[in-house]
């Protein structure tokens, strides 16, 4: 090992891609490992190298950053991911952000501040480009919100954590279970006492409330 910081790039237009390349070889401290096109291929180049750091653009033929970043959640990969999007949009950021992201860089100004995304990501921290500070405020001000409104999220466990996580994904009973590694039944039970917390009822109450708040829990 030669102690750099290892980099996969995944960008599907190669121009962009190069100006990436060029940017980050500028510093020593970085090496691209590899570089691919598609969604899938990075999950497997990321099974396969390892790198330290994935920098992933949202959009990407057949997966999209949103499905990457799941995958790499659900496989437990070690690997840190910077996003990469030209939509300053709320709901971007959040997904990214609740899926795992540990940085989120506008195309507009990537060239310039990859750089620093990835020193700050490498060093453990998360990395947001200045222009989407406002939705992160947004963010933080509606969880607040949402919390003194129903203080009863105060009160849940972390495995209810979980599960509400689950259910604000639309996942049923079963996939949960299987996801946690625990039977349907002590899912619904969890299901049972998180409604009573939140002083839900009715048969879909939990589930409109989950997927309402989803980016909020």
């Amino acid at each position: 090992m030669n102690g750099k910081c290892t980099i996969l790039l995944a960008d599907d237009h190669p121009m962009f891609r190069l100006g990436l390349r060029t940017a980050i070889e500028s510093d020593d401290a970085f090496e691209i490992v590899a570089e691919c096109d598609d969604g899938a291929a990075t999950i497997d180049l990321i099974e396969r190298l390892s790198p330290r750091i994935a920098i992933i653009d949202w959009q990407m033929p057949k997966l999209n950053g949103l499905e990457i970043l799941k995958g790499i959640q659900k496989r437990r990969f070690e690997t840190r991911t910077i996003i990469l999007t030209m939509y300053d949009e709320e709901e971007v950021f959040n997904e990214a952000l609740d899926s795992g992201a540990h940085g989120f860089v506008l195309k507009d100004n990537a060239i310039g501040s990859i750089i620093e995304s990835i020193k700050q990501v490498n060093g453990g921290s998360i990395y947001l480009s200045p222009s989407v500070s406002m939705s992160l405020l947004r963010r933080t001000q509606k969880t607040a919100q949402l919390r003194r409104k129903n203080p009863g999220l105060d009160t849940l466990t972390r495995t209810e954590r979980r599960v509400l996580r689950m259910i604000s994904e639309n996942m049923t009973t079963r996939e949960a279970a299987k996801e946690m590694g625990i039977s349907p039944y002590t899912v619904e039970t969890h299901r049972r006492n998180i409604s009573r917390k939140l002083e839900l009822t009715g048969s879909y109450s939990l589930l409109q409330f989950a997927i309402k708040h989803r980016h909020h829990l």
